[in-house]
């Protein structure tokens, strides 16, 4: 993290039973009883037919990279590189979040790999959902590097 605190979300009534899914090491999300689509992010009823009738699951906390962004700018709470990115959670829906444990370079992150929820404790109320290449994908990059580029990657991040 860099200098200043990362922004803290404001749990709201229709959010609660996220953050408390994410402080109690769960992604949870809401399926709608009426027509059974699985959405994020969370709202007292289905954006595909409106109806009220939903319910909370926890997820699998698996999912694919859809689309990211290496930001190099430094923004409080943040130390550049850092990645920006849309996960494709297995359930179907997707979630703008960050990619961690992995080195923040174009080289770590392959459009489709497969990544799994990390959670990262702010305070006692907040846990942030944050994602990391699964390890399957972390033993396949591992395997394809040159013993020169492990070398960089151990020297600049220290793994």
């Amino acid at each position: 993290m860099s200098e200043g605190r990362r922004a803290r979300p404001q749990p709201t009534p229709e959010t609660q039973h996220f953050w408390d899914g994410t402080r109690a090491g769960e992604l949870r999300l809401q399926r709608c009883n009426a027509c059974r689509k699985v959405y994020f992010p969370p709202r007292p009823f289905c954006p595909a037919c409106a109806a009220r009738d939903v319910s909370v699951f926890a997820a699998s906390g698996k999912g694919r990279l859809y689309s990211y962004v290496i930001h190099h700018r430094p923004v409080p709470g943040f130390t550049p590189p850092y990645a920006i990115a849309v996960v494709e959670l297995e359930e179907g829906p997707r979630m703008m979040t960050n990619i961690t444990d992995c080195p923040q370079t174009p080289e770590a992150f392959e459009l489709d790999m497969p990544v799994e929820v990390a959670f990262e404790k702010l305070d006692d109320e907040i846990t942030l959902p944050l994602f990391r290449p699964a390890r399957e994908t972390t033993t396949r990059l591992a395997a394809s590097l040159t013993a020169r580029e492990e070398q960089v990657l151990r020297t600049r991040y220290g793994r």
